[in-house]
């Protein structure tokens, strides 16, 4: 099984693109009520975007998934890139760790 990080060199390496992505994360404390409108900010990314805590990691354009997660912990959000206008809609949401 390959890990992610080399399924992607491979992607772009059979694409003659190789440049380096930096994946953003965020520490985030979200409540059921404020679901929605996470998941429509997430939907407006072009890239990936995964929202996670110790080992469950679901799709954050899943409205579904990210109701599944236990919003008494602190959430981890990913993507790969930079999306000024997500990371401005995060800030509500940030929490300092």
């Amino acid at each position: 099984m390959r890990s992610l990080k080399t399924f992607f060199y491979v992607c772009l390496s059979h694409t003659y693109v190789k440049r380096k992505v930096k994946v953003m994360q965020h520490k985030i404390k979200l409540r059921p009520d404020e679901v929605k409108d996470f998941v429509s900010a997430a939907t407006r990314c072009d890239c990936d975007v995964d929202i996670f805590y110790n080992s469950f990691i679901v799709d954050a354009k899943s409205i579904i998934g990210v109701l599944g997660l236990n919003f008494n912990q602190i959430l981890t959000v990913a993507y790969n890139g930079y999306e000024p206008d997500f990371e401005r809609i995060l800030r509500k949401w940030a929490v300092a760790v």
